[in-house]
C-alpha cells in the first residue's frame, strides 16, 4: 500500500499472514443482542429526560422518530460496507476502502470521540441509577464521591461546582474493561444476559404506567420557544433529535464485530437492522410515558425514569426500583458494548499503521487486544470520574454523526470506484438512501449548540497534528534507512 498518497484506499482484500486471529463465537442474534445493548442505554434512561427537560418537552419523542429516520439511511450504507468483508473496524475500514487513508484517519479519530464519550455517558447514567438505588434503600452515597466536579447546562455552558469525583463510574468501568479482557464469550453472553433483563423490564414499565398517563402533560406537545434556537420549538425538537442521536450508536457497534462474526456478510446487516428497530420503538415508547408521568421539565436527572415513576404516584413507586436495578444491568451491558467498540476501532487503525502497534496487540491466550483494552478503561475511567453527562452525551453524538456521514458518501464513491465488487446487500434505490443519510446527517450536526462545533473542532485539529506528525516521523525514518 502506498502510504505516501493520502487518499490511497485501502483494497477490499488485505490479508495479515502470521497475525493472530481473533475468535469467531457471534452469530445473529448475539449482534443483535450486542446491538440492542450497546443502544439501549444511555439515550433511554438518561438522555431522554435531559433532552426533554432542556431542549424537545414532550415532543422528544418526535426527536427520537427524526433521530431513527436519519440512523436508517445510514444503518442501509452500513449494512451494504458490512456485507463486502469480515474484517471489523466499523466507519473506519469502510471510509478507508471509499474515500482513503486521510478521511479514514479523520473518521477514526471521530470514532474515538464517539465511542470514549458514550462509553463515559453510559458509565455517568450507571452511576445515577446505582445512587438512586442506594438512596432507596436507605444507604445514600454522598455527592462529593458520587458525582463530577464539572456541570454543564445549554444556557451556561460548563462551570465548576467543587471538589467531586464519580467513583461509581470508576468502579463500573474497572469492571467491564477486566470482563473484556477476559475474553468475547464472557462479554457476548454477559452483554446478552443484562439485555433481556433490560428490554423486560422497560417493557413491563412501558404496560403498567401507559395507563397512569395524563395528556394534559402533553400540552402543548412541542413547547414555545424561549427565544433562542434550540431551546423549545421546532428548533429544540431538532436540536433534539441531533442530542439523541448519540441514542443509537449501539448499531454501529455491530460492524466492529466482523473479524469475531460467524458469517459477517449475512449476519451484520440483520444485526444493524433489527437493532434499530427494537430500539427506535421502545424509545418513542418510553419517551411518550415518561413525558406524561410527570412535567418535562422535572426530568433533568441522571435517573429520570426513576424519578418519573417516583412523582407519578398511582402505586409506580413500586416499579421504581426495579426499574433502577434493570438501569444498572442495563447500562452496564450498554458499557460492554461501548467499550468492546473502541478496542476494536484501536486495534483496526493500529493494524494499519496509524496509531501505536501496542493498542492492536491481541494477547494469544486471551485473543482479545488486552493493552488496547487497558488503555480504553482508564480513558472511559477518567472522562467518567470528572464529567457531566449532557456534556458528554453531545460530544458523542457529532463524533457519531460525522462518521455516518462518511460511510454514506463512501457507499456511492465505493460503487463508482469497486462496481463489481460482490456485496451481499445493497441498498436499495441507488443513491438515494445514501444521499438522504448524508443530508440528514448533515442537518442534525448543524442544530448541536455552537460550544459542541468548538469541542469538536478541537478534537479535529488536534487529529490533524496527530496524523501529521505521524507522517513526518516515519519519512524522517524512511530517509534515515
Amino acid at each position: 500500500m502506498n502510504r505516501t498518497n493520502l487518499f490511497s484506499r485501502k483494497p477490499l482484500s488485505s490479508p495479515q499472514p502470521g497475525r493472530i486471529a481473533l475468535r469467531r463465537h457471534l452469530g445473529p442474534w448475539h449482534l443483535t443482542f450486542m446491538g440492542v445493548g450497546g443502544t439501549i442505554g444511555a439515550g433511554i434512561f438518561v438522555l431522554s429526560g435531559t433532552v426533554a427537560a432542556n431542549y424537545a418537552g414532550p415532543a422528544v419523542a418526535v426527536s427520537y422518530v427524526l433521530a431513527a429516520l436519519a440512523c436508517g439511511c445510514a444503518a442501509l450504507c452500513y449494512s451494504e460496507f458490512a456485507s463486502m468483508s469480515d474484517e471489523g473496524g466499523s466507519a473506519y475500514l469502510y471510509v478507508y476502502r471509499s474515500l482513503g487513508l486521510f478521511p479514514a484517519w479523520m473518521i477514526g479519530w471521530s470514532l474515538i470521540l464517539e465511542y470514549l464519550f458514550s462509553a463515559a455517558t453510559v458509565a455517568v447514567g450507571w452511576s445515577g441509577y446505582f445512587c438512586g438505588v442506594l438512596n432507596a434503600i436507605g444507604l445514600p452515597l454522598p455527592e462529593q464521591f458520587s458525582s463530577a466536579p464539572i456541570v454543564f447546562d445549554p444556557i451556561h455552558g460548563i462551570g465548576i461546582k467543587g471538589v467531586g469525583i464519580n467513583l461509581p463510574a470508576i468502579a463500573i468501568v474497572s469492571i467491564v474493561g477486566l470482563t473484556l479482557w477476559r475474553g468475547i464469550r464472557e462479554s457476548a453472553w454477559l452483554n446478552a444476559s443484562l439485555t433481556m433483563v433490560k428490554v423486560l423490564v422497560i417493557l413491563l414499565v412501558i404496560g403498567l404506567a401507559a395507563s397512569h398517563v395524563r395528556p394534559t402533560l402533553w400540552h402543548p406537545f412541542v413547547p414555545p420557544n424561549q427565544g433562542t434556537f434550540g431551546h423549545f420549538g421546532l428548533s429544540g425538537v431538532l436540536r433534539g433529535a441531533g442530542v439523541v442521536f448519540f441514542a443509537f450508536v449501539g448499531f454501529d457497534m455491530i460492524s466492529t464485530a466482523a473479524q469475531e462474526s460467524r458469517d459477517p456478510k449475512r449476519d451484520l446487516p440483520i444485526g444493524l437492522l433489527a437493532t434499530l428497530a427494537i430500539c427506535a420503538v421502545l424509545y418513542v415508547a418510553m419517551a411518550l410515558v415518561m413525558t406524561g408521568l410527570v412535567p418535562f421539565r422535572e426530568l433533568n436527572v441522571a435517573n429520570p425514569i426513576m424519578l418519573a415513576l417516583n412523582r407519578a404516584g398511582d402505586g409506580l413507586q413500586q416499579l421504581s426500583l426495579l426499574v433502577g436495578l434493570a438501569a444498572i444491568a442495563g447500562l452496564a451491558s450498554a458499557l460492554v458494548v461501548s467499550m468492546y467498540g473502541q478496542t476494536r476501532i484501536f486495534m483496526a487503525m493500529a493494524h494499519d499503521g496509524l496509531l501505536p502497534a501496542s493498542l492492536g496487540r491481541i494477547s494469544v491466550q486471551r485473543r482479545t487486544p488486552a493493552y488496547g483494552t487497558m488503555i480504553v478503561s482508564a480513558l472511559v475511567g477518567l472522562a467518567a470520574a470528572f464529567m457531566p453527562v449532557q456534556l458528554l452525551g453531545e460530544l458523542a453524538s457529532i463524533g457519531t454523526l460525522a462518521a455516518f456521514v462518511a460511510v454514506c458518501v463512501g457507499v456511492s464513491v465505493m460503487r463508482r470506484v469497486e462496481p463489481d465488487a460482490p456485496r451481499a446487500f445493497r441498498v436499495p434505490w441507488g443513491d438515494a438512501f445514501p444521499i438522504l443519510g448524508t443530508i440528514s446527517c448533515l442537518g442534525l450536526m448543524a442544530t448541536l449548540p455552537a460550544d459542541t462545533w468548538i469541542r469538536f473542532v478541537v478534537w479535529t485539529t488536534l487529529g490533524l497534528a496527530i496524523f501529521w506528525l505521524r507522517r513526518r516521523s516515519k519519512t524522517s525514518r524512511s530517509m534515515a534507512v
